[in-house]
């Protein structure tokens, strides 16, 4: 992995963790020395995230980490709602036609139905665990493997392109929001309806179950309350950096 892209992944992943607050500013000395590049790998990392709309641009500052705020939730949704649904479909459509799938891509792996059965199991016995208010990260690292199988399953490289960056925005809203070990079991459930449906091929019961879910994740922030202040830019020029070092990144050519 070249310089920058691991520098945009560290950066990326800090910026969406929480362990860098809207209105820090990423400084290109600070930054280089911290992540042990230079300062032109890290510029293109940089540009990345201000790509993705995770920094911007400030004149005589450098880049800044931009705000975030629930009051966002509605406008992401709307697409999400669209992108997910649609890739739930496609994704169901695929599995219908398991039966068809070339020997040699069967080979490989390639069998949906059981996949997204497996992931359904793997959701309802969660629903327990985190009514009981447990730790939800192995929870959120499931509905990772979700999106990814969803994201190859609908065969689409221009949805699944869209529907990551998406999530880098929605990673960040979901940062801002109480745990609620009900809603969460409620979420794992519905996360299990959606790959059943997946698994038995059901485009139109795929859709409506990821509709059904958004929807209830959208109310679900919604109701959080009085939405926390968003952090201006800092005044100071000075950078703020995490208190965890990463190890230094290794240039390549």
């Amino acid at each position: 992995m070249r310089a920058s892209d691991r520098a945009y992944s560290t950066l990326r992943e800090e910026i969406i963790d929480g362990h860098l607050d809207p209105g820090t500013v990423l400084g290109e000395v600070e930054q280089s020395a911290r992540l042990g590049i230079s300062r032109t790998p890290l510029r293109e990392a940089l540009a990345r995230l201000v790509a993705d709309g995770l920094a911007e641009s400030s004149r005589g500052r450098g880049a800044v980490v931009t705000a975030v705020s629930l009051g966002e939730a509605p406008q992401l949704f709307d697409l999400r709602i669209a992108l997910e649904t649609l890739a739930a479909r496609r994704a169901a459509e695929r599995a219908a036609l398991a039966d068809r799938v070339d020997p040699a891509e069967a080979a490989e792996g390639t069998d949906l139905p059981s996949r997204f059965a497996a992931l359904a199991a793997r959701f309802e016995r969660a629903t327990s665990a985190l009514a009981r208010g447990t730790d939800p990260s192995a929870y959120y690292a499931l509905t990772t493997e979700l999106d990814a199988a969803l994201d190859a399953a609908c065969a689409n490289p221009y949805l699944a392109e869209s529907l990551r960056g998406l999530r880098l925005h929605l990673g960040r809203l979901r940062r801002l929001a109480r745990n609620s070990p009900g809603r969460l079991a409620d979420s794992a459930r519905e996360h299990a309806a959606i790959a059943r449906a997946v698994a038995a091929g059901d485009a139109e019961l795929a859709a409506a179950a990821t509709t059904v879910h958004l929807r209830q994740a959208l109310a679900h922030l919604q109701d959080q309350g009085a939405d926390p202040p968003t952090l201006s830019p800092p005044q100071s020029p000075t950078p703020t950096t995490t208190s965890t070092t990463p190890p230094p990144l290794q240039e390549t050519a």
